[in-house]
């Protein structure tokens, strides 16, 4: 059996995209992802990445916002 704990979960402005962040722990603790969910109105984009390509993705992402101005989205509470 696998366990969910959400992580983050926040709307971006511009194009209502609810995006959710959840740890995925399998049974027995022989490993960990991080699940990513996208909702675009009634479709569901779903993907499980590695703390190695999360590290890498996150790096990227924090990369590119350094560059752009300042533009803050503040995240909503776990649902």
């Amino acid at each position: 059996m696998t366990t969910l704990t959400p992580l983050v979960k926040f709307t971006i402005p511009v194009s209502a995209q609810v995006i959710e962040l959840q740890q995925l722990d399998f049974e027995g603790g022989s490993m960990s992802l991080l699940r990513t969910r996208i909702r675009e109105k009634s479709r569901f984009t779903v993907f499980d990445i590695d703390a190695q390509s999360a590290r890498l993705w996150g790096e990227a992402l924090l990369r590119w916002a350094s560059s752009q101005p300042d533009n803050e989205i503040v995240p909503q509470d776990p649902a």
